[in-house]
């Protein structure tokens, strides 16, 4: 056991809970801020009586002091519905959070991974979407925040690897499910598990061509350590997620499958600036710590339905 203290921001979220139970079960000590706007208590209610872990209810848009090893920088609303209604909030947690870590780690010397975004791809123009490629992004539109905030926040990290030496290693996260995920965050796999588990319609945006892929949680969390634990000057980015591509359509027939539902199909406009494909290349995590993802679609996607079925 290496005993680290390692912070989480957002580790009451739904990537950062499963993070601290990891890292706590590797033997390290995990101190935990949250301010339970997106992330919740029932998250993290099986680590509270571990003496190793520590939860401070907080917003990492204000400065703070601790002295750790490493820090994970995963605090943000990062679904639509979340950033889009306070968006003023979403861009000062994606800039003032990231500052505010990159402070503590130069303060500490400490390695400090930021959880960036495939979003700061925008409407991607190249596919599948490789870590040089700048990207198509509206700097005005509703997503705006959130897309803008994410590539501010790895502007910063990049400044302070050029300026202070920081340790920075910077991850683009694609799209992620399992347990822990908000029933209404708005999400493509949490709307539909809901929406068939309570007989619901299930509602399409557009006409269900449009494409991702989908990671399972303890998968990106693989690589989230494995990138942490290269040696410094390894700042990426770098992508992580499942690189095998569904349309959005397949996937909510296989939702209705898998939960034997008799909810019917609609279908309505999409919204604005969503993106027609979203799939990572996932070549570089390869060759720099041999990442790549494990649980397949449909057994990540039983294990999220045997979830929502215990919480809703």
């Amino acid at each position: 056991m290496s005993n680290k203290r390692v912070l989480v921001t957002g580790g009451a979220g739904f990537i950062g809970s499963h993070l601290c139970a990891r890292l706590l079960a590797e033997g390290e000590q995990v101190i935990c801020l949250d301010n339970y706007f997106t992330g919740s208590e029932g998250n993290i209610a099986t680590l509270l009586s571990n003496s190793r872990f520590e939860f401070i209810r907080y917003d990492v848009a204000m400065p703070y002091k601790f002295e750790v090893d490493e820090i994970y920088n995963l605090a943000c609303p990062a679904s639509p519905v979340h950033y889009q209604c306070n968006p003023i909030n979403t861009v000062k947690t994606s800039v003032l959070g990231t500052i505010n870590a990159l402070d503590l780690a130069c303060h500490c010397r400490a390695k400090v991974l930021h959880a960036s975004t495939s979003e700061v791809y925008g409407d991607p123009l190249v596919h599948p979407q490789r870590e040089e490629y700048w990207g198509n992004v509206n700097s005005i539109g509703v997503r705006s925040c959130y897309d803008e905030g994410k590539r501010c926040a790895e502007t910063l990290c990049f400044d302070y690897f050029r300026k202070y030496d920081a340790d920075v290693k910077v991850i683009r996260i694609f799209n992620t499910y399992g347990p822990n995920m908000h029933p209404q965050d708005g999400r493509v796999v949490s709307n539909f598990i809901v929406q068939a588990l309570q007989g619901a319609d299930v509602t399409i945006y557009g006409d269900g061509r449009q494409t991702r892929s989908f990671c399972y949680v303890t998968d990106l969390i693989d690589g989230m350590i494995g990138m942490m634990h290269t040696p410094k000057g390894v700042t990426g980015p770098v992508n992580l997620g499942n690189p095998v591509e569904f349309t959005i359509l397949q996937i909510a027939e296989k939702v209705l499958h898998l939960t034997d539902s008799a909810s019917k199909l609609i279908f309505i406009p999409l919204p604005q600036d969503d993106p027609k494909q979203r799939c990572p290349d996932i070549e570089l995590a390869k060759s720099i710590f041999g990442w790549e993802p494990g649980v397949c679609l449909e057994e990540g996607l039983k294990q999220t339905i045997a979830y929502f079925k215990r919480v809703l």
